[in-house]
């Protein structure tokens, strides 16, 4: 069951990209695609509590509940800051990355399909999981919006400011703040996390503790960076883009 809920919110978000591409190609501002989004959340939400209730937990117990869980992140921040951009646009760069990661998600053997109970669970650690992960959302998000900047910055370059792309993007200064924003926002959750990590029960430091401060001390330099000595829109951009795949990277091996 959980399974196909899903697939079905995978279905949606290719749909509100698929839809938003369309509205684009026609220089259209399409309102659509982030009703097709919140119908894919809605169906991630109903997926993340069937496997809670089967872990007993915060469903994050394999690599498919973290894809899935990530994607649901994503998800939600696209939703609340979706207003502040073209939405239909930003539903465009958004809609890839969950189908992606959910599509993978999907791959037999990345969801265990009897997940056992989590035992022993406790609220630090609980918030210490979630936390962090939510964490992921805001950077992915950040990311997203530094791709469309440094696509933005090319059309520029080049000229091409005719197109329906570049009329459906936001101004530059507009996405820049956001991506400062997004990043700090991903911060402060993932240091919530950091913390509640510490205070929970645990016999020493885990892999998965260490790199999520190695995370933390990447997100943390390129912000005092950018605060400290300035950074142009193109290497804050390229670098929230860079940080956010070699985080993955780093859990992926851990």
């Amino acid at each position: 069951m959980e399974r196909w809920m899903l697939l079905a919110a995978t279905l949606l978000a290719l749909a509100g990209g698929v839809w938003g591409v369309v509205s684009v190609r026609h220089g259209d501002r399409n309102r659509w695609t982030v009703l097709w989004m919140i119908g894919a959340f809605l169906f991630q939400l109903g997926f993340l509590s069937l496997r809670g209730q089967m872990r007993g937990a915060c469903p994050l117990g394999d690599w498919g509940e973290r894809l899935a869980y990530l994607s649901w992140s994503l998800t939600l921040f696209y939703i609340l800051v979706g207003p502040a951009y073209r939405i239909s646009l930003l539903g465009v760069f958004t809609a890839p990355v969950v189908v992606i990661f959910q599509s993978i998600a999907l791959i037999p053997g990345m969801l265990h399909p009897s997940p056992a109970r989590v035992l022993n669970t406790t609220a630090w650690g609980e918030t210490h999981s979630a936390t962090s992960v939510l964490s992921y959302g805001a950077f992915a998000l950040a990311a997203v919006a530094g791709i469309m900047f440094l696509v933005l910055d090319r059309q520029l370059k080049e000229h091409h400011l005719k197109g329906g792309l570049f009329k459906n993007l936001p101004p530059v200064r507009e996405l820049l703040v956001s991506v400062e924003r997004l990043l700090w926002l991903g911060l402060g959750l993932l240091t919530a996390g950091i913390i509640a990590g510490l205070l929970m029960p645990h016999d020493g430091l885990n892999g998965h503790f260490i790199a999520a401060l190695a995370v933390w001390a990447g997100y943390a330099i390129l912000l005092v960076m950018k605060r400290v000595r300035g950074l142009t829109g193109r290497r804050i951009s390229s670098a929230s883009v860079v940080l956010f795949v070699m985080s993955l990277l780093v859990f992926a091996f851990v």
